[in-house]
Order: structure tokens, then C-alpha cells, then sequence
């Protein structure tokens, strides 16, 4: 083995992230000197099958630094950064639980992350390179969160991130510039109505006006959207984040001043998508509801419903909705499932 993709060292530290919470930050670095970082990401509302994040009382992730100081950074200890799938079960078997709850989950995907970065930086190549081999790239089409509720804000709207889809342009940079002019559209809509005050950011960067109603917040974007022009190339999505409206002792969702049976859901989604050019449904339930999932499917058939907390990049729940059929689109994320090979074999 040659001491450039050799571990010498994994070290952590704490650091904030974009919400000013306190997450985990690995270096891992080679004999030769070669080192690169990893951070640990984590959503405002996390799936009940997530990875468990390993933290202080007082909101720190020192406990988290620590198992990658002692416990993590002696069990890499000489092994080789372009093997990832053995340093990564090397951490799985470490933690022994399946929730990586005694090592952390922050713990791990951070130094999982940081071992990929660092075996890309000793083979000279970019890490989307490394792990998604040589061949053409292309940029998919963004999805842009410009308008904030749920958990991302502080108003009354309870579907969590409000979305535009820029579909019809023939370049990257021309999709961003035209919904970076829907973006500014929407806050000057907002500051006619309520005034300047209202167009503060939520936690994901979109406006936050005094909102409660689903469509109060649509009829804005669209709006917008009209107003500046891309009303044939500009969609809308949602990222509904249902979890957090469910009473689940009742078996209802409360949400716009009301309560509403999941089935009177499905028809709420469906008239929604009737009013608006809605492409983008992502959580439209509760993470346990695959059944509900793909009734809404099956009616939506111009709309990409999509799960997050219902497969929290988890193979697993991926096939069981595979078989049920429940969504046309899935999210990943690498700090759901815990380290780089289980996200990878996701696909």
C-alpha cells in the first residue's frame, strides 16, 4: 500500500452550520500528508429512521468528537482511503448498533464523507469524478426553495419549503437567472402587501412572510412567476414535510386552520395540483403512510411525488416502495443512512 492513500490520522472538531447549530467536522490525513474534511449535515425535520445524530445536553457534538478522536481514528489507523466500503463497514461494525447510535451518526458520515474527499485529492481527480467515474456529466434541473414554512420558519404555513422549477431552458445559468428574477419579484409582492419587515429568510433561505394558507403562499409565486415572465417555463413544487403537521393520535393533518383525514388530503394535493402547475410533491404524508403515497401517485400523474423521511436513504424502505408503488422521485441524503457505501448502494 503506498503511504499516500495510507490513514495516519482522523481528527474532529466542532463547527457551526448555516443555522448556527453545532455539527461535526473530520480531517482525515495520509502518511504522505494528504488531508481533506468532511462535515456532517443535518435537516430541521429528520425522519424517525435517520441515523442518530450523537449530542450534548447543551446542544454541542462533543461527545461526537470524541468518538471520532479515540474510537474511530484507532480503528482507520493504516487502512486505505480508496477502499471505502471497508472503512466505512469498519465504522458500522465499530458502532454495532442500527441507528449508529453509540458512535454517532454525525460521528460517522462525517469521516466517511472526509475519506472519500481525501482518497479523491490523492488520485488527482474531483470527488464527483471518484465516485461517479468518468463519463459525460450533466446538471440536473434545480429546484429552488424560495419561500419558507414549517420548520424553516417562523409564520403559520405548515408545508415546509415552497419551490420553483426552472424546466424549460437550454441552460444552467439561464434557469438560475430567471428564477433568481422570480426571486425578486416574490419580495417585492410581499414587501406591497405587508411591507419590507415580511421578507425576512427562513432557515433555507427563502422569504418568510406572515402566511397561513397553502394557496396564499402558491398565489404569490405564481404570481411572480407570471409577472416576470416564465410563466411556460417556470414550475411549482412542495416540499410538505407532512410529518410535522400529523397528530397522530387523531390520524389527522393540521394544516391550513384545519383538520383534515388523509384522505381528505389526498383531495386537498389534488386540487392544488388542478390550480397550480404543480410538478413537485415531495412528504405529501406521514413517513409511514407508503399506502397513502401511492393512492396520491396514481392520481397525480403530471406531478414527481417524491419521499424523503419515508425512505431516509434506506434501501430497504426504497424497495418497499418500489413494490407499493408509492412515489415517481426519491431524495438522498448521505447523513440519513450514515456513511458514503450506504447511500451509494441506495441506487
Amino acid at each position: 500500500m503506498s503511504s499516500g492513500f495510507e490513514i495516519k490520522k482522523v481528527e474532529a472538531m466542532e463547527i457551526l452550520d448555516s443555522r448556527g447549530n453545532f455539527t461535526v467536522r473530520t480531517f482525515v490525513t495520509t502518511k504522505a500528508g494528504i488531508r481533506d474534511f468532511g462535515d456532517a449535515p443535518a435537516g430541521a425535520s429528520r425522519g424517525i429512521r435517520e441515523a442518530v445524530e450523537l449530542r450534548d445536553e447543551d446542544g454541542g457534538v462533543r461527545k461526537a468528537v470524541e468518538s471520532v478522536n479515540y474510537y474511530i481514528n484507532y480503528a482507520l489507523h493504516g487502512m486505505d482511503v480508496r477502499y471505502q466500503k471497508d472503512v466505512d463497514l469498519t465504522m458500522i461494525k465499530l458502532d454495532g448498533t442500527e441507528n449508529k447510535s453509540r458512535l454517532g451518526g454525525n460521528s460517522i458520515i462525517s469521516t466517511s464523507i472526509a475519506v472519500a474527499k481525501t482518497a479523491a485529492r490523492a488520485l488527482g481527480v474531483e470527488v464527483f469524478e471518484y465516485i461517479g467515474g468518468f463519463r459525460n456529466h450533466t446538471i440536473p434541473v434545480p429546484l429552488l426553495n424560495i419561500l419558507n414554512g414549517g420548520k424553516h420558519a417562523g409564520n403559520q404555513l405548515k408545508i415546509q419549503e415552497f419551490i420553483v422549477i426552472p424546466l424549460g431552458f437550454d441552460s444552467l445559468k439561464e434557469a438560475l437567472k430567471a428564477s433568481t428574477a422570480v426571486y425578486k419579484t416574490l419580495k417585492n409582492l410581499i414587501t406591497e402587501r405587508y411591507g419590507k419587515i415580511y421578507t425576512a429568510l427562513g432557515d433555507e433561505g427563502g422569504i418568510s412572510p406572515p402566511l397561513s394558507k397553502t394557496v396564499d403562499a402558491l398565489d404569490f409565486i405564481y404570481t411572480a412567476v407570471k409577472n416576470s415572465g416564465y410563466e411556460d417555463k417556470i414550475y411549482l413544487g412542495m416540499d410538505a414535510a407532512a410529518s410535522e403537521f400529523y397528530n397522530e393520535r387523531e390520524n389527522v393533518y393540521e394544516i391550513d386552520g384545519s383538520k383534515k383525514t388523509p384522505d381528505e388530503m389526498i383531495d386537498f394535493y389534488k386540487d392544488l395540483a388542478d390550480a397550480y402547475p404543480i410538478l413537485y410533491l415531495e412528504d405529501p404524508f406521514n413517513e409511514n403512510d407508503f399506502e397513502r403515497f401511492s393512492v396520491l401517485q396514481s392520481k397525480l400523474k403530471k406531478v414527481i411525488v417524491t419521499g424523503d423521511d419515508l425512505y431516509t436513504t434506506n434501501a430497504k424502505y426504497l424497495k418497499k416502495g418500489i413494490e407499493a408503488k408509492s412515489t415517481t422521485g426519491v431524495i438522498v441524503k448521505l447523513n440519513q443512512v450514515g456513511t458514503v457505501t450506504e447511500t451509494l448502494e441506495f441506487f
